[in-house]
């Protein structure tokens, strides 16, 4: 990369010099942690259910190689482009989502999976960066054209979506989805009263999946009761932090992934914590962190309403995801069953959070012009 010039007028060319370089690096250290992360905690979860010790590593490596190449090649693409392929996503993920109520496996009580071709393929996760992008427009269309129903369609796109979930039911993916476009109608210019009244909806909607969900209502004793045996995951993972100390046993040297069967998907935080320590935990957080807080420095900028509340959506996915893997990791939270983002083993969870975030590089493009920069539209 650093052999294309500023002059160049190539695709690539002006790709590299109007990219953000400092985002695209810290994600690029996100993929790479993540593949040393799967090494460290898949094998010993491998050879537990004798698939092959580095099944998952392989597999995972393919994911990240993936992930690598659908950042960049999102990234390149228009605000245009960007809204018509959040579109069909969000279309694509809604149909597939439907046939995982027919033809999908049942796993842990909930059908999200689909089989195709051999390989499993979790639609949901497909329809997070999607419904983000199209929420972002309709909001975004109605305030130039007020005559345009964006926020009828908004909530009716979100309904939908929020009510296959459930019918899956996939109670942490919801939450994931209601924040973020909670978050872009409150950008939108909410009023605060219809603010207030999705905040007691949603705390409304929690208490009734805690009592209609078996699976929510465990997970919720676990957290209340961490001692008792549904609590056993949660309690092996904060043996693990305090094992690690502030600097970890060692490489392959952690003993927390060979008797958890989660540890290289929800609990991998809790490897990284036991084998690198405190320190590498931060050094995650911080590429966390500032991945988002750049983003909104840069977005923050532009005076385009879509631009604006679509990178947010993003973002807020992204760290809501980050939040609810670490926190429950550590039993701040009740187990969510999430990924962390490019840490966790998953070709799905990979695979969409690579749409995302190639479509917030994408979005926060820059093109220098006489007197200031715009966005390539």
């Amino acid at each position: 990369m650093s052999a294309l010039q500023r002059t160049d007028t190539s695709l690539l060319g002006r790709w590299w010099w109007t990219v953000d370089r400092w985002t695209l690096a810290a994600i690029a250290i996100l993929l790479a942690c993540g593949g040393v992360m799967t090494l460290a905690a898949s094998p010993a979860v491998a050879e537990r259910i004798d698939v092959g010790l580095f099944h998952f590593v392989k597999r995972q490596a393919v994911f990240l190689s993936l992930a690598a190449l659908t950042i960049i090649g999102v990234s390149l693409m228009s605000p245009k482009g960007i809204c018509r392929l959040a579109i069909l996503t969000t279309l694509g993920a809604l149909v597939l989502m439907l046939m995982t109520l027919v033809f999908g496996a049942e796993i842990k009580g909930a059908s999200r999976w689909l089989s195709i071709g051999g390989l499993s393929l979790q639609p949901s996760e497909f329809v997070k960066p999607g419904i983000a992008v199209v929420a972002a427009w309709l909001f975004a269309r109605q305030r130039m054209d007020e005559r345009f129903p964006g926020i009828q369609m908004s909530i009716a796109v979100y309904l939908v979506t929020v009510a296959i979930l459930l019918m899956q039911p996939d109670v942490g993916m919801t939450i994931v989805v209601s924040v973020v476009w909670g978050t872009q109608f409150f950008v939108a210019g909410l009023p605060l009263v219809f603010v207030a009244l999705i905040a007691l909806t949603f705390m409304g909607a929690g208490v009734g999946a805690y009592f209609t969900f078996d699976h929510v209502q465990l997970r919720v004793d676990r957290f209340f009761g961490p001692d008792s045996e549904i609590g056993y995951q949660a309690a092996r993972a904060i043996e693990a932090f305090q094992h690690g100390g502030i600097l970890g046993r060692g490489p392959g040297e952690g003993r927390v992934k060979e008797v958890l069967p989660d540890a290289h998907t929800d609990f991998i935080f809790a490897v990284t914590g036991e084998e690198f320590g405190l320190l590498a935990c931060l050094v995650i957080v911080g590429l966390f962190a500032f991945v988002v807080l750049r983003g909104f420095a840069h977005v923050m900028k532009r005076d385009d309403l879509f631009v604006l509340l679509a990178v947010a959506g993003l973002l807020s996915q992204f760290a809501v995801q980050a939040l609810i893997n670490m926190a429950s990791s550590v039993s701040l939270i009740p187990p969510k069953g999430m990924t962390l983002p490019f840490i966790s083993y998953g070709g799905s969870s990979t695979l969409a959070l690579a749409i995302g975030m190639g479509m917030v590089l994408a979005l926060t493009r820059e093109r220098p012009e006489t007197g200031g920069a715009r966005y390539e539209h």
